[in-house]
């Protein structure tokens, strides 16, 4: 039992390796926060999604944003977009599951806000058509995704595609990126 644990860590820490040798990756990392906080900066928003463990750790990085990271501060403007169950089971039931973001970037969606998709496989159906209207209300987009990018990856301005295929590998590092990214943000923009 210990050595299998031994092995989970180790495969959680070689995937954080493998990012930690991509020198594109890292310096997608850096043009991410770039761009958030300029739209901060600008007065406008960023909004977050994803399904799931995804849905969790969208909501938990927006709350970095609009609560604290490291610093007392004011709040910036940032929302998972999944938080409104009236709104989420009224649309997927009236109309479906896959427009349930779509709708609400059609709605609130501004250019120069900033939609951010996490999807381990890069094809969640509802997260690649909010992308698509993002772009239609020009949006800038960023997607975290596992290996391929899947079918977000033509779609996203910004694609930090984590090496691996594991699920659960894929969304540590999306946590470990996403604390990156807010930690920057925060530095920036508060200096």
């Amino acid at each position: 039992m210990n050595e299998k644990i031994k092995n989970i860590i180790e495969s959680s820490v070689d995937v954080k390796k493998s990012i930690l040798a991509d020198n594109e990756f890292i310096q997608r990392i850096a043009e991410c926060s770039d761009a958030i906080t300029n739209a901060f900066k600008q007065g406008n928003k960023v909004l977050f999604c994803g399904n799931g463990g995804s849905a969790a750790d969208a909501q938990h990085l927006a709350a970095e944003f609009s609560g604290r990271f490291y610093t007392d501060r004011t709040a910036l403007p940032a929302e998972a977009l999944h938080c409104n169950t009236s709104y989420l089971t009224a649309v997927a039931n009236d109309y479906s599951y896959d427009v349930v973001y779509s709708r609400l970037i059609s709605g609130i969606g501004n250019p120069g806000d900033i939609l951010v998709g996490l999807s381990t496989s890069g094809n969640s159906k509802n997260i690649v058509e909010a992308f698509k209207t993002a772009k239609t209300k020009n949006m800038i987009t960023i997607g975290l995704t596992g290996t391929s990018g899947g079918q977000m990856k033509p779609i996203c301005d910004f694609l930090l595609n984590v090496p691996s295929n594991d699920t659960p590998r894929i969304q540590e590092s999306h946590i470990m990126v996403g604390h990156i990214i807010c930690q920057l943000v925060e530095e920036k923009y508060f200096g």
